[in-house]
């Protein structure tokens, strides 16, 4: 085995992703089945420091794979970004005889992750989940596929209503500092155009583009917009300046919002963080630590935190390519 660990925490840190739960069950089940303890910590590193722990057998995580969000909830923490703060939770694991840690969660999780191993030598493994996609040594993160599906069900239903009244729609995305959410919902919903951080497409570009959506004899049309895209400070201002430049559009804007975030996870969520969950639990067994479990071409892989953090996830090019014959 190569470690003398005897129980493992799990928790699931800052914004919430379908598929957390799936992981979290996952993570308790292979405790279980390795015959060493779990204990589940409620609301993060917040939590950790208040010693709100829970112990957590194979039955206690039933009918849980199908459910958005986290069981264990979640919260930002200010007293975990101090030195007294990560003490106080390193007391009250210690005191729990808790041994190990399971984080599941973005980028701001791991980096609180990686403090407290330095600080302690307390090992820790973690699992990406987050619906952005935006961590460096996975491919997908937990939630990402379940979000795209979200947008593309809801983007289909909108263009319904625009095709009714000839109408254009800019619907802004999540990916603050990313476009993957954009890109892959655009392709997949058939969306006219696509403005993401990664290129600056520009506003003149973009009323070319509507001339000649609009010459071509196209009616209605769908802008996906991603919530950190360049071109325009936010979606209302884009479409004032469609407005005033394009009187011929009637634009309407649909803000998806925290909508992306919830919902039942996807076959595909469900299944990514059973394989993670189990291969973090066993990667601590195997005295590992400071890694982040991830997928690449459909292999479960490791990957230093610390490369995970700094690490910048690209955007497909190719995908892009797609993208730009398909608005034709």
């Amino acid at each position: 085995m190569g470690s003398n660990i005897k129980k493992i925490g799990v928790f699931t840190s800052g914004g919430d992703s379908p598929g957390m739960n799936a992981a979290i069950r996952s993570v308790v089940r292979t405790c279980a089945y390795m015959k060493i303890e779990c204990m589940g910590i409620y609301r993060g590193y917040e939590g950790m420091i208040e010693g709100d722990f829970k112990a957590m057998d194979a039955r206690s995580v039933n009918n849980i794979i199908n459910k958005g969000g986290t069981i264990l909830k979640s919260a930002r923490s200010l007293a975990f970004r101090t030195k007294e703060g990560r003490q106080q939770a390193y007391d009250k694991l210690t005191e729990a005889g808790i041994d190990a840690l399971v984080v599941i969660g973005g980028d701001g999780s791991f980096t609180g992750a990686l403090i407290f191993n330095q600080e302690f030598n307390f090992p820790i493994i973690g699992i990406p989940g987050t619906i952005d996609n935006d961590i460096f040594g996975t491919t997908y993160t937990l939630g990402y596929d379940t979000a795209l599906n979200t947008v593309v069900e809801v983007i289909d239903k909108i263009r319904d209503t625009a095709s009714s009244h000839n109408r254009l729609f800019f619907v802004e995305v999540m990916g603050r500092d990313v476009g993957h959410i954009a890109l892959n919902a655009g392709v997949g919903a058939g969306a006219e155009e696509i403005l993401i951080p990664e290129e600056n497409l520009g506003l003149e570009r973009l009323l070319e583009s509507l001339k000649r959506s609009k010459a071509s004899g196209k009616s209605s049309s769908i802008v996906v917009v991603a919530e950190g895209d360049k071109t325009g400070k936010n979606v209302f201002e884009l479409k004032e300046y469609v407005e005033t430049h394009l009187p011929i559009y009637d634009v309407r804007v649909s803000v998806l919002g925290h909508m992306q975030r919830g919902g039942s996870p996807s076959c595909f969520d469900r299944v990514l963080a059973s394989r993670m969950g189990v291969r973090a639990v066993e990667a601590l067994l195997e005295g590992k630590t400071n890694l982040m479990v991830g997928i690449q071409d459909n292999k479960i892989t490791m990957t230093p935190i610390s490369k995970a953090i700094k690490g910048h996830t690209k955007i497909d090019l190719e995908l892009m390519r797609v993208s730009e014959i398909m608005t034709t």
